[in-house]
């Protein structure tokens, strides 16, 4: 009983390292010939081994032999498919500015070919994958956004022509909540007048934003803080200008939710602006 349990065992603790062994002899034997193969001076073995790799998507093998190849096949019918493939390889491996780069060379070299239509569509896409978040720079989202409404003008009938829409209304998209939030800012910063301007730049960048309600709100409570502080010779103005930014957003926005919090800053306006011409009188 005691050799049968020994022999299972041994079975059992054999039989995962025998696979293990298997697996490094393919891959062993894989490496060896794409070693072979990447240090062939044949291109056209090259051309061939890269688009077998490509068809297994080994995008990164397959780029390793096209860009080898490049400089070689550039000119000749099969540097179409290679610069197009490698283009493809970089945006695969996630390197999306190279590929970006890569498929407007194809654009610029192949422009009559039957790719560049995608290859153009590709440049402004991987652009916008590019571009981070909302709250960092935003000049990739600007740049994919000018590319894909080039695109769209170009090729108004392409089958990517939604897509490219949806593209640009989401790199909008970015660039508004940008915009927004930096506007917001200045008023968490208490830099009150800059957020007066700031607000009023936005509202003329995107006038049909999702954000103006509450962006028209924001500017009432900017405008009242920064007669709060000024000088009593800029106060009468500001107030005043308080009161105004309070119609606004009343006529506007009669059912906003806003209004409540914002008739504090218009009743006290009022009561300030009685003070001021009291004052005056």
């Amino acid at each position: 009983m005691i050799l049968k349990k020994l022999s299972t065992l041994s079975f059992k603790v054999t039989l995962p390292s025998a696979l293990l062994l298997l697996a490094f002899v393919i891959l062993g034997t894989s490496c060896s010939r794409f070693r072979r193969l990447e240090k062939s001076d044949d291109w056209k073995l090259k051309y061939q081994g890269g688009l077998a790799y490509y068809a297994k998507k080994d995008y990164y093998r397959t780029a390793i032999l096209f860009e080898q190849i490049l400089p070689i096949v550039r000119g000749l019918p099969e540097g179409e498919k290679v610069e197009f493939y490698l283009a493809y390889c970089q945006y695969y491996e996630k390197t999306y500015l190279l590929a970006s780069n890569q498929f407007k060379t194809f654009f610029e070299n192949y422009g009559r070919s039957q790719l560049a239509e995608e290859a153009y569509f590709m440049y402004a896409y991987s652009l916008y994958v590019a571009s981070p978040a909302e709250n960092l720079d935003q000049k990739s989202s600007i740049e994919a956004m000018n590319a894909m409404q080039t695109y769209v003008n170009q090729f108004p009938e392409s089958k990517f022509a939604d897509r490219a829409n949806e593209v640009i209304a989401a790199a909008q998209k970015k660039l508004e909540k940008k915009g927004f939030e930096g506007a917001k800012q200045y008023l968490k910063l208490k830099y009150y007048q800059a957020a007066v301007v700031s607000f009023e730049n936005f509202r003329k960048s995107f006038p049909d934003s999702q954000y103006l309600e509450e962006l028209t709100y924001l500017k009432i409570q900017a405008q009242y803080k920064l007669a709060e502080v000024s000088i009593s010779s800029k106060q009468l103005e500001r107030y005043t200008a308080t009161v105004e930014y309070y119609k606004e957003l009343a006529d506007n926005y009669p059912n906003s939710s806003y209004l409540k919090d914002a008739q504090r800053y218009y009743t006290g306006s009022l009561d300030q602006l009685n003070k001021l011409k009291t004052k005056k009188s």
